[in-house]
């Protein structure tokens, strides 16, 4: 049925489509015409009420979180732009974060400001420093993460993923997100607790506390002072108050403490400087870290702490020129120091120039004063400063903070005792005073009181540029060309500055040595260690290809001249070339000559240290300094008995004992030295005036050194290594060398060198009789495992016999009734005594 809808009427349409009656339609809602007019309007409504609904609800929202913001700023304060905008609220403190400066690195350093009276540190010393970034969580939160990683991996490799995994850096603090600058849409937060609560970032931590002595922090009497904001920097001081039970310092006798602080907030570079890699060959601080790789097993590895230097002409550099860098590394001295003293500690930075030439760079290092008017703080942590401190500590040292990603020297500060020049002025009198007469007073000249400073700044500028302490580089001088008048003052008394070797002790005056060859000076193997470390090298894109092609020059340089070995071992290890204080490739020699000059000073010492109140504080002060110079030589040539020598020289051994022939002389030198009563250190006028008691002091010495030759660990020592040393020092020999060193014939009864013998000799038979019958269960701190099951004990049970043989044979060539027999007497039966008490334990 064909059917044309177009001239059918509405209704007819329902009835034949729908099965509706005609009249039907007016219930079918929106097919009549009018019925769809008045039902759409509804619907259209009902949808812009929703939307309008859902419109307002939106803005009721963002009006919630535009009032939150704009509700603060009604209230006023102040506002400082820069790496933040810092505001200043009522009493709270707000930073509005960048959304760029989000997962951006920044150095956290907080120093102290003001402290009270005796506390154990001192204003601009550092309190803690960390490296630190900012994370978006969602709109609500913004974290404040520690970077803590060690872990690297090549970014292109499957094991980058899981290192990331395995390294998640720590959540220090979470902010609520106040709202957004409706500007720039910087986040706001609040951040005023945080600074004043105590935590590892900001404050001071558990341990801190304890090493200052102080307890729990009192948050109502702590107090944010000022934030002062730079382009890439905020300054933050606080004024922190704690209990205190530490009656010692005169502000705790009220039960607590207050100390200022300054807290520096740095952007470090969003590229990190490329690392070098570590050689252990050259005395370089660093930063540990561990390697990943899918193709190999992990690896520990360092990288070295510099700074960045970057050629302006990297044309001319390349050629070989010497060239300025792009960014020069500049130390203020802080504007509290003496201003006699400022030209010295300015000199003192400035030597390093010629270091940096080796790498060369011009005019790469500078001291100034800070300029009048200026902003530049010693507490902004963007600047390397020199801080003289008012400290009795007869100190200095110099740190550096690195960024942690790539070992880039960001900042240091050298902590400047102002007691270090009475340290410098008693070791250049003791070392130097037979040799220089401007030394031989306690008024030193202002000049060479300057030129004794510095050296120390020369010294503690060199930690802050990356070196190590080098204490093996003195030995590469050989004793004899330090009384070569040309010679020493040609090329100095030792090869680095950043060794313990302060003045050229072994020069004897008539050798006219001058001021050019008594003190340290910047020399061969810190201008060689600055230039590895420092050099410009961009042909090298990979640090690891880098490494790899140093590795080979450093080990063409140390084949080719020996000078520029480095020990790593602080002075502290077997190695007795690496000690501090020494000087000279033959450490008997060199003490033999050292106690000559002090022998001479003792002769003057009453005369130099006169004092017009006829006091003597300053002979006392100078007399101790005297002794403990001859203590140090005493140890030079002990460190040499059983020692052992490393090398980092190629094709040499990696270690080797110490020859048989120079520890025979260091026995004979503490013979002579030790054994042999130094009655010489201790003149009658002087121990009275003092009213010292040199006896014990003699007793102790020799004593002390007895034990440390005869105690088991130190035979078991020489057993092993003779067993491997080319000209071995058997156990025997060893001891029968010991044994001769001790025992002499007594002479007569009266004489003060008999008197020290007698104490010597019963020290000796005690010392046998601890190692003989130590009861390794009871005995740990002083027997180690290995000389527990070593033969040591039975070297010293044969040992044994040949001391009674002695004892016996003086006892019978002396008369019964004498003191001498008497003594040699009680010796034979305290030997007996060992025995039976050894027979027993068996």
């Amino acid at each position: 049925m064909n059917i044309n809808f177009r001239q059918l009427t509405l209704s007819a349409a329902l009835t034949l489509v729908f099965g509706l009656p005609a009249n039907a339609h007016n219930s079918v809602v929106g097919l009549d015409n009018s019925v769809m007019r008045k039902d759409s309007t509804v619907h259209n409504d009902s949808i812009a009420k929703r939307h309008s609904a859902d419109k307002a609800k939106k803005d009721s929202t963002a009006a919630k979180k535009e009032n939150a913001y704009d509700k603060l700023m009604k209230k006023g304060g102040s506002v400082r732009n820069g790496l933040f905008t810092v505001r200043h609220i009522e009493d709270k403190w707000y930073f509005e974060v960048p959304q760029r400066i989000t997962d951006r690195m920044l150095l956290a350093v907080t120093r102290f400001t003001s402290v009270p009276q005796a506390f154990k540190e001192l204003p601009g010393e550092e309190v803690n420093h960390s490296t630190i970034y900012f994370e978006k969580r969602d709109d609500k939160t913004l974290l404040l993460r520690a970077y803590a990683k060690t872990q690297v991996a090549d970014d292109k490799e499957q094991m980058a993923q899981l290192v990331e995994k395995s390294t998640i850096d720590p959540i220090v603090a979470k902010f609520d997100i106040i709202g957004k600058n409706p500007k720039t849409g910087d986040m706001l937060v609040e951040v005023s607790k945080f600074f004043v609560q105590d935590n590892n970032i900001f404050g001071l931590s558990s341990s801190d506390r304890k090493v200052v002595n102080v307890t729990a922090l009192q948050a109502d009497r702590s107090f944010i002072d000022t934030m002062t904001v730079y382009p890439i920097n905020v300054e933050v001081r606080t004024l922190r108050t704690y209990s205190c039970p530490d009656g010692r310092m005169p502000a705790s006798r009220t039960g607590f403490v207050t100390v200022g602080m300054n807290t520096s907030i740095v952007l470090l570079p969003e590229k990190p400087m490329q690392p070098r890699i570590a050689d252990n060959r050259v005395g370089f601080f660093e930063t540990r870290q561990t390697r990943f790789s899918d193709g190999a097993p992990s690896k520990g590895y360092a990288i070295i702490n510099r700074y960045r230097l970057e050629p302006k002409d990297p044309k001319a550099y390349k050629q070989g020129k010497l060239v300025e860098p792009k960014k020069q590394i500049v130390y203020y001295i802080d504007p509290a120091t003496p201003k006699k003293w400022v030209p010295y500690l300015i000199a003192g930075i400035n030597d390093w120039n010629a270091a940096f030439e080796a790498a060369g760079f011009k005019n790469a290092i500078v001291a100034r004063e800070v300029p009048k008017g200026s902003d530049i703080s010693p507490d902004d942590a963007r600047y390397c400063f020199l801080r003289y401190l008012p400290s009795e500590t007869e100190n200095a040292y110099g740190p550096c903070i690195v960024d942690p990603r790539s070992g880039e020297i960001i900042e240091s500060h050298i902590c400047w005792y102002h007691n270090v020049m009475n340290l410098v002025r008693k070791w250049y009198i003791t070392q130097c005073g037979p040799l220089d007469k401007r030394a031989q007073t306690m008024q030193l000249p202002d000049k060479l009181m300057g030129e004794l400073i510095r050296f120390v700044s020369s010294h503690e500028v060199g930690h802050t540029l990356g070196l190590r302490h080098n204490m093996i580089a003195s030995s590469a001088t050989p004793v004899e060309k330090l009384r070569d008048k040309k010679w020493v003052e040609a090329n100095g008394h030792t090869v680095s500055i950043m060794d313990y070797a302060r003045f050229n002790y072994v020069a004897q005056p008539e050798d006219g040595v001058s001021e050019r060859g008594l003190f340290p000076r910047i020399n061969v193997y810190d201008k060689w260690a600055i230039k590895w470390g420092y050099q410009y090298r961009p042909e090298f894109k990979d640090p690891w290809k880098e490494a790899k092609q140093l590795r080979t020059e450093v080990s063409e340089a140390l084949s080719h001249d020996h000078r520029l070995a480095y020990c790593g071992d602080e002075g502290r290890g077997q190695d007795p070339r690496s000690q501090t204080e020494s000087l000279g490739d033959d450490n008997m020699k060199a003490s033999d000559y050292g106690i000559k000059n002090l022998k001479r000073v003792i002769a003057h010492l009453e005369k130099w240290t006169a004092q017009p109140d006829g006091q003597y504080d300053d002979l006392e002060e100078m007399h101790k300094s005297v002794r403990s110079q001859f203590a140090r030589y005493c140890l030079h040539v002990q460190r040499n008995i059983g020692g052992m020598y490393t090398n980092t020289i190629p094709g040499m051994p990696v270690t080797e004992v110490v020859p048989r022939d120079v520890q025979k002389e260091a026995i004979d030198w503490c013979a002579r030295n030790v054994f042999e009563a130094p009655l010489w250190l201790y003149p009658t006028s002087i121990c009275t005036k003092l009213n010292l008691d040199a006896e014990d002091e003699i007793v102790n010495r020799a004593r002390t050194l007895v034990s440390y030759l005869l105690s088991s660990n130190m035979v078991a020592n020489q057993y092993k290594k003779s067993q491997r040393a080319l000209k071995p020092y058997p156990v025997q020999e060893y001891l029968t060398d010991v044994f001769h060193a001790v025992w002499k014939p007594l002479g007569k009864e009266g004489d003060k060198q008999d008197y020290y013998r007698r104490q010597l000799e019963r020290a000796y038979v005690n010392t046998l009789n601890q190692d003989i019958n130590a009861d390794p269960s009871k005995d740990k701190s002083t027997l180690s495992l290995n000389a527990a099951n070593s033969d040591a004990r039975l070297f010293l049970l044969q040992h044994l016999d040949t001391v009674e043989t002695f004892c016996r044979k003086q006892q019978a060539s002396l008369s019964s009734n004498s003191l001498n027999a008497l003594h040699y007497a009680e010796l034979i039966h305290e030997i007996e005594l060992i025995r039976k008490k050894y027979d027993k334990a068996e």
